[in-house]
This record gives structure tokens, sequence and C-alpha cells, in this order.
């Protein structure tokens, strides 16, 4: 006996809706949805909020806890906030959260995205770096020769402790044929070191020097400055008001510097973002932002979150700029290549 066979096409039938259909649907469907709008206020107000910090975090005070300077320095990390929004109006099925969130993301990438990409070159007749190596660092000797092993033709150390200074000295004599200390900063050398002498920071003690790097390529100002260190407390905010003193007397000793080619390198307890440091970065150039790869973070050397540790420039050609090899220090060592011409 025939057999009759049926095939269902109808809504409940058993062919499969097309992708693309399913797609058009869906999206009819928010589209006729009152509440598309409506939903997801506080996220968008949050992600808008996000925004304004960033573009006019220059414009936030700092009369209060140095609440600007604070901002500041971690202004980066305000991007992470985008995809945790993203997700929230995603859920929430908000088009206001994600046109807000859309529009913070542009932001973030507007200020920080050229941090993110590679700019390093090739080039390049002189490296330096620089390291706080922190006074209480339990491996002087192993950490002088990690530096060491870098190839820096000029390396500057920070937060020199009078009793590690001759360890110091032995274990980069082999590599740098020229040093000079200054209180607790210190400058190596391949080339011969003039005209070596200590930079008045306002401190009461010694965090800073100037000298003169004698090379190929002519003179070049090298200067060294450990700032003051910062802190956050409850009661008081962002303490940065002796660091700042110390980088507007910094600055106005790079302000008077002769010699055309300069370079500075150091601990400035505080980021190219940081107003407060404006003194400085208003007058020299950081090898970071002009030639490194990524952001560069050098503190806290475990999970690094801030660029603290700077080289900077003036009238010398950023090529490359990195960090090096974790040591025994809380921080990480900073290095670049530069370009200079007599």
């Amino acid at each position: 006996m025939a057999q009759a066979y049926v095939t269902e096409t109808g809504n409940g039938g058993s062919e499969p809706e097309p992708s693309g259909s399913g797609l058009r649907r869906r999206l009819a469907e928010l589209r006729r949805d009152p509440g598309i709008w409506r939903r997801g206020i506080v996220t968008a107000a949050i992600a808008a909020v996000i925004a304004l910090i960033m573009i006019f975090h220059a414009e936030l005070p700092n009369d209060v806890g140095n609440l600007g300077s604070l901002i500041e320095t971690f202004l980066p990390w305000l991007g992470l906030a985008v995809p945790v929004l993203l997700v929230i109006a995603v859920i929430r099925k908000s088009a206001t959260a994600l046109i807000a969130i859309l529009l913070t993301a542009i932001v973030w990438a507007n200020l920080f995205g050229g941090l993110v990409t590679d700019k390093s070159g090739r080039g390049g007749n002189l490296m330096v770096a620089t390291h706080n190596v922190d006074a209480d660092n339990p491996d002087p000797r192993g950490t002088a020769e990690s530096v060491a092993k870098s190839g820096a033709d000029v390396l500057a150390l920070t937060e020199l402790k009078a009793s590690a200074v001759p360890i110091y000295e032995k274990a980069l004599e082999r590599t740098y044929k020229y040093h000079a200390v200054e209180g607790t900063v210190g400058v190596w050398s391949k080339y011969p070191l003039t005209s070596s002498k200590p930079v008045d920071i306002r401190l009461g003690w010694t965090r800073a020097m100037r000298t003169t790097v004698a090379g190929p390529f002519g003179d070049l100002g090298i200067y060294v400055a450990h700032l003051p260190s910062v802190r956050v407390k409850l009661n008081a905010g962002f303490t940065a008001n002796q660091r700042d003193n110390s980088a507007d007397a910094l600055g106005a000793a790079l302000a008077s510097e002769p010699l055309k080619n300069v370079i500075l390198l150091g601990d400035l307890n505080g980021t190219m973002n940081d107003r407060a440091l404006s003194e400085v970065t208003s007058q020299m150039r950081s090898t970071q932002g002009a030639a490194g790869d990524g952001f560069g973070f050098s503190w806290p050397a475990p999970f690094p979150m801030a660029r603290i540790d700077q080289i900077l420039v003036r009238g010398v050609k950023p090529e490359a700029s990195w960090t090096l090899p974790r040591t025994g220090s809380d921080h990480l060592p900073v290095a670049a290549r530069v370009t200079i011409r007599p």
C-alpha cells in the first residue's frame, strides 16, 4: 500500500530558518522594543563620566588630595571599564549604553592608541638605561650585572644606598670605565664624564645630578634624578607636594642647561600624563611615547601599572625604548636607543 509523505514547511516545520533571516528578525524585534533606549541609562552615564575624565583630566582639581595627579598616574587603566560596561550593555540590550561605550572607547584610543603599537626603529648611536635599584635590594651585585648586560653605553642608577655603592662600582667597573656618584644617584659611562655635580631639587640632600658625556657625537648633557616618592593616604589623599616642588626645581635646572643635546634619566615618581611634572615634561620628549613598544610600565616590578621611570630627551632623536628584565629591585629597568647629531 502506497504511503503518503508530508513535508512541513510552516512555522512548525522541520526545515531550519536561514541564519540571515533569523538575525534580521531579531534586529527587527530590537527596533520594535521601546525599552532599548530607556534601559542602561546608568551604564551609559558611567561610560560618559569616564570619557569626560579622560578628555578633561588636566582640569581635575589638585587642591584636595592631589586628586588630578592621582587619576593621571593611572589614566590608561580607565580603559578597562570599556569591556566591563560593554558586557553589561549587551545583557541589558541597551542601545543608549552601547553608543556611550563606543564613544568612550574612541576617546581612549585617541589618547592611548598610539602607545599600544610598536614604534621602535633600528637606528641609534647611543644606548642609555636607567634603574631605581631599591635601597633594600637583596642582590645589588646581581642587579648591577643584569643591567650591564643590556649593552647600555650610559647607565643611570638611583636610590643608591651608601653602603652598597662600592658593590655597584666593583660589579660595573669592567663594563664602564667612567662613573660619577652624587648622593643617592650615579652615572656609569663607556665615554668620559666631565663637570659632574649635584643638582638642587629642594630636598636638603642629593637625589639629582648633572654630568657631561664626551662621546664621538660631541658633548651630551646627562641629568639623573630621583624625585620624592608619593603616597596614597586615606586621610590626606595623594601626598605629592614634595615631589611637585622637586619637579619644579628640576625643570628650572633643565631650562638653564647650555648644551643642545640633553637626556634626563631616573625615577620621577610620576607619569607623562601628570600635570605636576609639566615643568619637566614641557621641555623634554619621552622616548617611550616617541619610540616605545607598548606602555612600558616600570612599577611595581611584579605587576607593572605605571611608567614612573623615565628617559626624556631634548635635541636628541628617540629610536627605540623598552623595559629590561626584572632584577632584585621593585622597579623594572628601562632603556632607550637614540641618535645624537653633533
